[in-house]
């Protein structure tokens, strides 16, 4: 069930920081990056996401020690309480570590009712990993 809060900034700020502070939240080992094929690609227990358009699958996989520099991504994951609205979460956390960061980030976004529903999983530039978890740990604390 997908809840849509009409609530004030405040208000918000309020609801999405105890939210934050309520989820499971993981940082993923390792680096990763997205692949490309032009059929459906094999699954493995490695893949994190699988997404396409009208012309490519692209895969969230784990980086290989040959994959190239550029493109590479720090990732980590948030399980939501079930009991905890949690619309707006996207944008809000998104724009903070826009601010503060300097640079986006991406969401890939699934559902496992097993573990409350949504969860996603957010990537960053490599680089930048660190000080995004470091943001991250404080708006939970």
């Amino acid at each position: 069930m997908v809840n849509v809060s009409a609530d004030t900034p405040e208000q918000t700020e309020a609801r999405l920081r105890q939210v934050i502070a309520r989820c499971d939240f993981v940082v993923r080992d390792g680096l990763w990056l997205f692949t490309e094929s032009p059929e459906p690609p094999r699954l493995t227990r490695e893949a994190l996401a699988v997404v396409r358009d009208e012309q490519v699958w692209s895969s969230l996989v784990p980086a290989g020690e040959d994959s190239p520099g550029a493109g590479r991504f720090g990732v980590f994951s948030f399980h939501f309480p079930p009991d905890m609205d949690n619309s707006g979460f996207v944008g809000w956390l998104a724009t903070l570590l826009k601010r503060e960061l300097g640079t986006g980030v991406f969401v890939v976004c699934g559902s496992n009712t097993a573990r409350g529903g949504v969860f996603d999983h957010w990537g960053c530039p490599a680089d930048v990993l660190p000080l995004a978890v470091k943001i991250v740990e404080g708006l939970r604390s």
